[in-house]
């Protein structure tokens, strides 16, 4: 068996969460590779929203395994707080969840010095979303981070203040003014919690499960654009989000590898400071978020919209070796009577050129369309593929002739149900 990867190729947000729901009854696991508490996956299904930030979108089907990876920072705070909010669903967390002893811990003075660095950062600021993300993978690079498996250690309590101490340290060169208590008390209360559930040595768990044949789903969080070394630097998040950082993430080889999903938008968006350069500051731009509810899962913030970057999309698929592409929320276009579609960046020194600049932060780039007429109709009765305006199908083979990907499914709708199989 090999391991099948689903990751965004977008700025994030392009709608995981619903698609590894959807996806999950063929798979026996499934598995999130790296991000935390920063990512929401949101699931609709029987008139319910559900958003989960750091467990896998598996977790709502009893009979799947549910593996949070090594590549993950975990906030226990937040891990409580979710599993709480599953209690009324009757899902049974603790004997489906397992949780690597190597996942990074993120401790309350994190969060502190992520509020300490964005405030610095001034009119500079990337956008965080303030969860202690970046600090966490910081001190795993400098090797000096908690990880899951320590909270089984008798000398818990003194690893967390040494840190703890260093953080102290930092912080006093910010003009930065907290309270750690109240957390601090959440975060030691969370950790008990915490050692309620499985865990496991995720590398060898994973690899058993292959052995056995088990049908594996790597779960990605943000998107292909906010990698952290591919991704536009240094607007971007801490972890690898493309295909390979599912290998380091949970411990598989590459040769484990087999089908990679890459999802999108019908169109992009973007939270947060960045490069966009499809974005839209005009009333198109408005009617897009207002019609696609284009609001962060986690953050609550707007997310800037645009048009789709077909250079920006090459480049991810070519990256992640995507073998099939989801479109998703293509009903948001449902009331546009023109659609636009970037298909090359006119540059500083007026070249012409699909590929994405590596300084695309301080290089100007002008985006050139290609309009297509809209197919201004709801899709809303809409359960085949066949029953597809001319005009989407025709939006639709014209993206997968230029990303020379094929476009397997077509999302219509939030719920699980307003799924659109394609074949092709």
């Amino acid at each position: 068996m090999k391991v099948d990867v689903l990751l965004g190729l977008q700025w994030g947000d392009e709608g995981k969460g619903k698609i590894v729901d959807f996806l999950s009854p063929k798979y026996n696991v499934v598995a999130r590779f790296q991000g935390g508490p920063n990512a929401g996956h949101t699931l609709e299904f029987d008139g319910i929203k559900h958003v989960l930030h750091q467990i896998p979108s598996g977790i709502f089907r009893p009979d799947i395994k549910n593996v949070i990876g090594n590549g993950v920072v975990l906030d226990p705070v937040i891990f409580k707080t979710e599993i709480e909010a599953l209690d009324q669903y009757n899902t049974n967390v603790e004997a489906n969840l397992f949780i690597s002893k190597k996942t990074q811990l993120i401790l309350p003075s994190h969060r502190l010095l992520d509020g300490a660095y964005e405030k610095a950062k001034g009119d500079k600021k990337i956008g965080s979303t303030l969860k202690g993300i970046g600090p966490t993978y910081q001190d795993k690079i400098a090797r000096v981070g908690l990880r899951v498996g320590d909270i089984l250690s008798d000398n818990f309590k003194e690893k967390y203040n040494k840190l703890k101490t260093k953080h102290v340290e930092i912080l006093s060169y910010y003009d930065f003014e907290y309270d750690i208590t109240e957390y601090e008390a959440q975060f030691f209360e969370a950790v008990e919690f915490l050692k309620k559930f499985k865990l496991v040595d995720s590398e060898y768990f994973i690899n058993n499960e292959l052995n056995a044949n088990s049908s594996i789903l790597a779960e990605g969080a943000q998107g292909s654009l906010l990698d952290v070394d591919f991704g536009s630097y240094p607007y971007v998040t801490s972890s690898n989000t493309m295909a390979a950082g599912a290998c380091t993430g949970l411990g598989i080889a590459p040769n484990k590898i087999g089908e990679v999903f890459g999802i999108f938008k019908a169109y992009c968006t973007r939270v947060g400071s960045g490069p966009f350069p499809t974005e839209l500051f005009d009333e198109v731009g408005e009617r897009i978020q207002k019609e696609g509810h284009e609001f962060g899962a986690t953050t609550g913030r707007p997310r800037r919209c645009g048009w789709i970057d077909l250079p920006a999309l090459k480049y991810a698929i070519m990256l992640n070796g995507v073998t099939q592409l989801f479109m998703m929320k293509a009903d948001v276009l449902n009331v546009f009577e023109e659609i636009k579609v970037c298909t090359h960046y006119k540059l500083e020194d007026n070249s012409i050129t699909d590929e994405l600049p590596h300084d695309l932060v301080d290089q100007k780039v002008e985006p050139i369309y290609k309009s297509f007429k809209g197919w201004n109709m709801s899709l809303e009765s809409t359960t085949e593929y066949n029953q597809f305006p001319t005009e989407l199908d025709e939006y639709i083979k014209f993206l997968e002739k230029e990303l020379e990907t094929p476009i397997s499914i077509v999302s219509i709708g939030p719920d699980r149900t307003e799924t659109i199989l394609r074949k092709v």
